[in-house]
């Protein structure tokens, strides 16, 4: 069986971005399970727009695979897969209704979508959202942005640069107080560690989330209210999600990480994310009404307790998060998730060279290589059983 597997990225998140692979660490767990298992296998990443709205990011993702589905003349069975604001993509171009802009032929291959699998995705919003929509907001997110791919690429960013970010997100309940330029400066600084071609790419990635702010207005818990009502779930195919929190900072947390600078800069920026992302409105809780059952039996054997609603990842609500059969749930914040979490050890059992584990927000999750390898066991696990589905039923 031909397995054709579609990632798209979400908020901080690219695909490809000045030959850093944002996907490497899930797309190459989920490829050698699938092998294993006996299965062919082909993986796509979706570039879109990082902040655009959902709707024109869901038609990326639909043009993607209506260009690369049947290649090479194998169809095969279609997987999506969003992490944060690209589990909404993937939710949106499977709804059977969707008025989707596309600019190829309209779907044919939806016959054959066997999965969607959300990871860490604000099905319900996040109040992160209302922090970035003013203009000294759109300036914080830029220059998080910015952090995301330089600490990924590099390790770390240059640490008087990072400073000024730090500063301004201490401020962030501040935020029409803040001073655009200084921030627009830090940005400039953090740039001028790359070479020339680096540059002129992330500069392109920044200058998108300037220019389309559409997806963060819609993130939103009000705006999520409505995206609620006019989406709805593809008969036959199978849903899944994973979910997971970070511990609440605290002065324990922070003292674990005073012996690298970079490490001290990162938490306070996961301190002041993770209160924003905590906060809550009795109506629009960044939650479902009713949680099922089985969701609310993987959380309780995976935090021992029913996680309230301010729990967090440090963007998205935990309790945003579900949707669907929840496959995988624990400590971990919304880069974790996805292999970005710091692990120097070198994994001697997998041929050619390994991609590292950076971790840039210092969450004290304590993720790591065996909690990411049980989420990914999980997410492929519901992949095989979505394919099974769809071949017994081929007429969907």
């Amino acid at each position: 069986m031909l397995h054709r597997i579609y990632l798209s990225p979400g908020l901080f998140g690219f695909g490809q971005l000045a030959s850093y692979d944002y996907f490497v660490h899930l797309e190459q767990g989920l490829v050698e399970r699938l092998q294993a298992a006996g299965d062919d296998v082909r993986a796509y990443v979706a570039d879109v727009a990082p902040t655009a709205s959902i709707r024109r990011r869901s038609a990326c993702l639909s043009d993607l695979v209506s260009r690369t589905d049947g290649e090479h003349g194998q169809a095969g069975v279609i997987h999506l897969i969003g992490h944060s604001t690209g589990g909404l993509d993937a939710r949106l171009v499977a709804t059977p209704f969707a008025a989707v802009p596309h600019t190829l032929d309209p779907r044919p291959w939806l016959p054959r979508l066997a999965s969607v699998t959300t990871i860490n995705t604000p099905h319900f919003g996040t109040p992160l959202a209302t922090m970035f929509a003013t203009v000294s907001g759109q300036r914080l997110l830029e220059a998080l942005s910015a952090l995301t791919f330089i600490a990924l690429s590099l390790g770390s960013p240059p640490l008087a640069a990072a400073s000024a970010v730090v500063v301004a997100f201490s401020r962030v309940d501040h935020a029409l107080g803040l001073d655009v330029a200084i921030l627009d400066r830090a940005i400039q600084a953090l740039l001028s560690v790359l070479d020339d071609t680096r540059s002129r790419e992330v500069r392109v990635y920044l200058n998108a989330i300037r220019s389309d702010q559409g997806s963060i207005l819609q993130l939103s818990p009000e705006g999520m209210d409505l995206f609620q009502a006019g989406v709805g779930d593809r008969p036959g195919v199978l849903y899944q999600c994973t979910a997971s929190m970070a511990p609440p900072p605290s002065p324990a947390t922070l003292r674990s990480v005073l012996v690298r600078p970079w490490s001290v800069l990162s938490k306070v920026i996961f301190a002041t994310l993770y209160g924003a992302t905590s906060r809550s409105d009795e109506r629009y809780p960044c939650s479902a009404t009713s949680v099922e059952r089985q969701a609310e039996e993987v959380l309780c054997r995976a935090f021992g307790r029913v996680p309230g609603v301010r729990a967090n990842d440090g963007v998205v609500p935990l309790r945003s998060q579900l949707w669907g059969k929840l496959v995988w749930a624990g400590y971990a914040d919304h880069h974790d998730v996805l292999g970005h979490f710091r692990d120097d050890s070198r994994d001697s059992s997998r041929p050619g060279p390994t991609p590292p584990h950076v971790d840039w927000l210092s969450s004290g999750s304590s993720f790591g290589r065996q909690e990411f390898s049980n989420m990914i066991d999980a997410i492929a696990t519901g992949l095989l059983a979505g394919a099974r589905k769809l071949a017994l039923d081929p007429a969907r």
